[in-house]
């Protein structure tokens, strides 16, 4: 065909050095197949129905030949709104287009028809078209890496550089996948059975990903993979020693049994570092009080007893990420990483306003919408991955304001979405922290014998909450809502099951 010699004519300008030629004289086209293109494209153009085959997966500029890039994208425009594609309803479209006037014109359209043999190769010209677009991100991917290295940033190391270049070898990993868009319900119902029938086998016990809380676990059923859930808390609640207990202790329990309960778990600590949460950690373990341990005003056993705890944590399956101002997509790119290399079972997040969005004009913008993106990617992640995804939130002062200060959904800061995106919202909460900052005093006109009833009234109650704490479950998804009390150990920032309080 004419047209296809004209075609060949101006890819052969586009060439790139071949580096593999020792005397760097050599150099290798593009990869791209035209043939393959102007197939697909004609048997579009025969029958509309092929686009079904492609449609899932190829994209407009996953063509070389930029006119090819038009024609499909017009072909898919009229497909769309249910009118038929061919020559003749796409060449007023194509009358003056120059691209398409260097092979012919709108008649190229025809010749593109024309040439047909056979529309069975649609689905097998499409792939090609698909894989040689790789191949060309492939080769830009890798010059973009050479020339970032070359440049010299005082704002930018060369890790920033490593990671840019996952995050976009990720992106084109995922352009124009195709996984099954429907599932039949026969299909569906089997994995509802193994599901089913591997709960009943636990006898009732956790069939997620354990908390290490028992009386947490059997409200939640444990932790479950794909599921976004929110911990929120006003400060010194409490929020991050919770988390930080549950996360190491699906770690243990996965260290423990040998890969058959808990989870390999990644940590995002946004705002604490590495080493002053891992000291909590070893607070709790050791019974060793993490103000002790920060003042080192520990005795020679309390010493010994910090050490053979830090050797046995070091098994645990625990990966900490204390880098700051994190946004969504490091966070996907990072969790990525981790599940390929060493496995991953948990996500937590330490917390989630401290992330940032993808860094758009509009979302910077509005920090409502930033949120938004924020929490929409944390369950995409959820999603992807097949893990809980456990991240931490702020309340609103609005708590601070009511007599009642139990949080309520409402009480989430800035935006909806955290609620509407998450499949599990809890408020961890301590009566006794507002109760110990309200002593009573004596009012005006008040008798000594009130006074001094209303003052025993508050020890009382300072005494019933003493080292207690509630986990307001306020939706659940998949389950009820409820209070799940908790035994809470400020001297060691440790969380455990109300019925057996540790010493």
């Amino acid at each position: 065909m004419a047209a296809l010699a004209d075609l060949k004519k101006a890819v052969s300008a586009a060439s790139i050095p071949d580096s593999s030629n020792e005397n760097g004289g050599g150099f290798r086209t593009v990869p791209q197949n035209l043939e393959a293109e102007q197939g697909l494209l004609g048997a579009l153009l025969i029958d509309n129905r092929s686009l079904e085959k492609v449609g899932d997966f190829l994209k407009p500029l996953h063509f070389y030949a930029p006119a090819h890039q038009r024609i499909y994208q017009a072909i898919q425009t009229l497909i769309d709104r249910g009118q038929t594609a061919s020559p003749v309803t796409l060449k007023s479209y194509f009358d003056k287009d120059q691209d398409l006037e260097q092979v012919g014109g709108a008649a190229y359209l025809a010749d593109l028809a024309g040439s047909v043999i056979s529309i069975i190769n649609a689905e097998d010209y499409g792939r090609t078209i698909y894989e040689l677009y790789l191949r060309r991100e492939l080769i830009s991917f890798g010059t973009d890496v050479i020339n970032d290295s070359f440049t010299h940033d005082i704002d930018r190391t060369a890790h920033d550089t490593i990671e840019d270049a996952e995050a976009k070898l990720f992106k084109l990993g995922e352009t124009g996948e195709t996984k099954a868009s429907f599932v039949t319900l026969r299909d569906s119902i089997l994995v509802s059975i193994d599901n089913v029938e591997q709960a009943y086998n636990n006898k009732g016990e956790v069939t997620g990903v354990t908390t290490g809380l028992k009386d947490l676990d059997e409200k939640l059923g444990g932790l479950h993979g794909s599921d976004l859930l929110i911990l929120a808390g006003r400060p010194s609640m409490g929020k991050t020693a919770l988390a930080t207990n549950m996360a190491f202790n699906a770690a243990k329990a996965y260290a423990k049994s040998g890969g058959k309960e808990g989870a390999i778990t990644a940590f995002f600590s946004l705002e604490m570092s590495h080493d002053q949460l891992t000291t909590r950690i070893l607070a709790d373990q050791s019974s060793i009080s993490s103000d002790s341990l920060r003042k080192g005003n520990i005795s020679e056993q309390q010493f010994r007893d910090f050490a053979q705890a830090a050797h046995t944590l070091s098994q645990i399956p625990l990966y900490i990420d204390d880098t700051p101002a994190l946004t969504i997509g490091a966070v996907r790119t990072r969790a990525r990483r981790l599940k390929r290399q060493h496995g991953l079972g948990m996500i937590v997040i330490d917390y989630l306003q401290l992330l940032r969005g993808s860094g758009s004009r509009q979302s910077e913008q509005n920090r409502v919408l930033e949120v938004s993106e924020i929490t929409r990617g944390l369950k995409a992640l959820a999603k992807e991955l097949h893990v809980p995804v456990l991240a931490l939130s702020q309340l609103s002062r609005a708590v601070e304001q009511r007599e009642d200060k139990r949080p309520m959904l409402s009480d989430l800061r800035e935006s909806g979405s955290i609620e509407q995106d998450a499949d599990v919202v809890m408020f961890v909460y301590r009566e006794e922290y507002y109760l110990s900052r309200e002593e009573p005093a004596q009012r005006a006109a008040e008798g000594p014998d009130k006074f001094n009833q209303r003052y025993a009234d508050w020890q009382q109650r300072l005494q019933d909450t003493a080292n207690t704490a509630e986990a307001v479950i306020a939706k659940q998804r998949h389950g009820p809502i409820g209070i799940v009390k908790m035994f809470f150990d400020p001297n060691y920032t440790r969380f455990g099951d109300l019925d057996k309080r540790h010493s």
